[in-house]
């Protein structure tokens, strides 16, 4: 799982320590004890109790104090200082414009499969930044490596029980992970995974598999070793996910990786899910699941929603699909027969998905007046014929879109978007697009949205 980090943060400095800038604030929830206190966005808070908070964890530890002494600084630059009583563990209801305020720890890995250095040059910086913080992993669920933790790192995870984290294994064998990470401290993960079963602490993993480097017998190895973590009243390894490697077009030549596909597909879940009924009976788990897009690659139905138990790897691909049909079907279980004035529309979603979405768009259509046409598309900006959703760009849906009939709206996935920011993964502009294209844009979150965008319900077109 990749997610771009944000156009305001700061990279820490390589082999240093930067010292904590301010915590910037950018919301105040209404009747907290920050909005009876007079913050507002762009105040900027320097330390509590004399200590400057390094990111939104130290931060949440230092506020849990029930007698505070805020040092402010205002926007214009004047500084001065809180002081407040308050209940033990009770917040400020601030929010702020970042999560880390002494910068973000890169990557120091060469992965041939990267999907940050398969990218094309000239793009905006943030897109270029290997994240490898082990905060936000903790946060937000963002995948390291623990490979650059410094001893300082890893007293802080086990003071702090930061955890579970997660981690991006591929392979157990050490001299397999050091030559995929092109790092020599990446053969320590065993030993690793020791440390955090001794202290009591978890991880979930992630496999990424590259064909004919990392698969077969390396991966069941893989998989086996990683089950021998996840035993016990309190398992060191919670889950682990298996997803395919994606390559695109601007990947380094010679790398030597191939793309995955039908046949691979169907090899990897065909020893896959042998494995999982060994860990269910062991584990009381299936314990290693794979992600969504190899049995659509496999041009195989996907598995019922009960197999991924309570979905622990999601945000990764594992069960999104399946939980996102699930949310359709609730979603459109009680439509009307008809609707009063009639819509013809567009939804445009990554080739890789259309299939398994074309029975939700069956269902739709039989709504009288209602007339909706799917896009399955491919990415010639990545150079792959079946894509998910999330990595189509801007000139992709131009590619797919310019000069058809798309009716009275164009439905657009959010995920295509960066996050609060109407821009592509090719730096392509919505309102760019809107231009070029004959009809209204409306943005969909979800399935409740999405139906809702079908029947005409508080429709906010671009």
């Amino acid at each position: 799982m990749w997610n771009e980090p944000s156009a305001g943060l700061v990279l820490a400095p390589v082999d240093s320590v930067r010292q904590p800038q301010p915590a910037v604030v950018a919301a105040v929830e209404p009747g907290s004890i920050g909005e009876d206190l007079g913050f507002q966005p762009g105040d900027r808070l320097i330390s509590i109790n004399g200590v400057r908070p390094r990111d939104l964890i130290d931060l949440q530890v230092l506020v849990g104090e029930e007698e505070l002494s805020l040092e402010v600084e205002d926007p214009d630059g004047t500084r001065h200082q809180v002081e407040l009583e308050k209940d033990a563990d009770e917040g400020l209801g601030l929010a702020f414009t970042e999560a880390l305020f002494d910068g973000l720890r890169q990557c120091n890995n060469h992965c041939p499969f990267c999907f940050i250095d398969q990218q094309p040059p000239g793009r905006r910086q943030s897109l270029y930044v290997k994240d490898d913080d082990y905060r936000l992993s903790f946060l937000y669920g963002s995948y390291l490596t623990l490979t650059n933790l410094t001893a300082a790192d890893w007293q802080r995870i086990e003071e702090q029980r930061l955890s579970p984290l997660f981690v991006s294994v591929h392979a157990t064998d050490s001299e397999l992970r050091s030559r995929l990470l092109v790092n020599p401290r990446a053969g320590l993960l065993l030993d690793q995974l020791g440390w955090f079963g001794e202290r009591r602490l978890q991880i979930h993993a992630q496999v990424v598999v590259c064909p004919g480097v990392n698969d077969g017998a390396a991966l069941e190895r893989t998989l086996l070793d990683l089950a021998r973590f996840g035993a016990g009243d309190w398992p060191a390894v919670l889950s682990a996910a298996v997803v395919p490697v994606g390559l695109t077009r601007f990947r380094p030549p010679g790398d030597g990786l191939v793309p995955v596909d039908r046949s691979c597909a169907r090899r990897v879940i065909e020893q896959v899910e042998p494995l999982q009924d060994r860990f269910r009976a062991a584990l009381g788990s299936r314990f290693a699941w794979l992600s969504d897009e190899w049995y659509l690659m496999a041009g195989l139905p996907l598995p019922e929603r009960a197999s991924y138990e309570d979905l622990p790897q999601q945000e990764n691909g594992v069960g999104s699909i399946r939980a996102f049909l699930e949310a359709l079907d609730q979603a459109t279980s009680r439509l009307p027969l008809r609707l009063v004035q009639p819509r013809r529309l567009s939804w445009v979603v990554g080739g890789l998905v259309a299939d398994a979405l074309q029975p939700v768009v069956d269902r739709l259509n039989a709504v009288e007046g209602l007339s909706l046409r799917l896009h399955g598309l491919p990415s010639p900006y990545w150079g792959q014929e079946q894509v998910v959703t999330g990595l189509l760009t801007g000139s992709d849906l131009l590619a797919g879109l310019e000069g058809q009939a798309l009716g009275d709206e164009l439905l657009l996935p959010s995920v295509m978007l960066r996050q609060g920011e109407p821009v592509f993964l090719d730096d392509f502009r919505l309102e760019d697009l809107q231009r070029r294209l004959p009809a209204p844009i409306r943005l969909v979150q979800g399935a409740d949205d999405f139906v809702a965008a079908c029947l005409g319900i508080q429709a906010l077109a671009l």
